[in-house]
């Protein structure tokens, strides 16, 4: 059963996707802040999919096609925000 905290985590990632896709890319940026502040507050992690698709330096939620690049490079995801700041993590093949 889910905490309160993780809950909210849980809303404001999806309202911070929201936003990205309206293209308010300020207000994405507040929904991140919130949200990793609430994480830290409550010592409860970010879930993967937050954490891969936020930016660390800008705090901006990452949205592919919009204001990131994916790209697969040697077994890794690189995953590059228009701030100039990359996101590498693994993936299997056949998986």
């Amino acid at each position: 059963m889910p905490t309160i905290a993780e809950e909210r985590i849980d809303r404001l990632h999806a309202l911070a996707r929201s936003a990205v896709a309206e293209g308010d890319e300020e207000r994405s940026r507040e929904y991140v802040r919130l949200a990793r502040r609430i994480a830290e507050r409550n010592r409860c992690g970010l879930p993967t999919t937050f954490k891969r698709f936020t930016c660390d330096r800008c705090d901006v939620y990452l949205r592919p096609g919009r204001n990131a690049r994916v790209r697969t490079q040697d077994g890794h995801v690189v995953v590059s925000c228009d701030c100039g700041a990359h996101k590498r993590y693994p993936y299997r093949e056949g998986g």
